[in-house]
């Protein structure tokens, strides 16, 4: 941590700003987030809102809060589920070998060759609209990159020494992912997953924007960016706020990941010895 670039510890201090804001909204949110006041409606930036009010009369900075609950609830839970599931495709694919790994890659590259976005709106047309129907979404879509890096890693990993030893000593295939295959891939599948989230950021806020988000008077990053397109030039910080606050968090999120992805090389850790398999340092 002491090694850390400046840049990655102002990247940490953003995050860090955004997520305890967003946790702590029911505290520090002003007003609530769905209050009206069309007496007050396009306010400038001011004492009473820091930055302004929609064209309803809702408070900026409460919305803004309010709206990061979903989108990075939901772009953390996407990013969990994909990684989970990729990573499983993909240690599967390289243990088992055989027809299961060429139908499990071919279906791999298939998805990784169509738009990403085209077949999660294709899915939200098909599901509806809402917070389900938008992990689901994104789930299905997102777990190939994880999948593929799985895979190759996972086979790298099961060539080596001490895998082979364990083998040789009859370990249960289950103890031998779980002990000696999956602590080789966590560092640069962590690296993927910071990777990812902030891309997933970036979907769920253009799903949004597009109407297949959350639904009014719930709102959320993207769907205030679109409220506040038609009134930009004349409230400028009602879109200004949302799309620097995605742009920011995307932004932080994506050194870290690029940090960690580089950092996180496929060395072998040490395994501790069990049944007999001896640890490879």
């Amino acid at each position: 941590m002491r090694r850390l670039p400046a840049h990655l510890w102002i990247a940490c201090s953003v995050l860090a700003v955004v997520v305890l804001g967003v946790a702590l909204s029911f505290w520090l949110a002003p007003y609530p987030p769905a209050e009206q006041n069309l007496a007050a409606r396009l306010a400038p930036p001011s004492a009473a809102h820091i930055l302004g009010t929609d064209h309803l009369g809702r408070d900026t900075f409460s919305r803004l809060l309010d709206g990061g609950q979903f989108s990075l609830t939901l772009a953390a839970l996407a990013t969990v589920l994909t990684a989970l599931v990729g990573t499983a495709v993909g240690v599967l694919s390289a243990r088992r070998r055989g027809w299961l790994d060429e139908f499990l890659t071919r279906t791999n590259d298939v998805l990784l060759a169509m738009p990403e976005m085209v077949v999660a709106l294709f899915l939200v047309a098909i599901l509806g609209t809402g917070y389900h129907s938008l992990l689901l979404a994104l789930t299905v879509t997102g777990w190939t990159p994880f999948a593929r890096l799985a895979r190759s890693l996972a086979m790298d990993v099961s060539a080596r020494g001490f895998v082979e030893a364990a083998h040789v000593l009859h370990c249960p295939p289950s103890f031998i992912v779980m002990k000696h295959i999956i602590p080789h891939l966590a560092g640069p599948l962590l690296g993927q997953a910071t990777l990812r989230f902030g891309h997933f950021l970036i979907n769920v806020g253009a799903l949004s924007y597009l109407g297949l988000g959350v639904q009014p008077p719930q709102s959320d990053w993207g769907s205030m960016l679109a409220a506040a397109q038609p009134f930009a030039a004349r409230a400028p910080m009602t879109i200004l706020a949302p799309g620097l606050v995605i742009f920011a968090v995307a932004l932080c999120v994506t050194l870290l990941g690029q940090h960690l992805s580089r950092t996180s090389t496929l060395v072998p850790v040490r395994v501790e010895a069990s049944k007999g398999v001896p640890a490879d340092a």
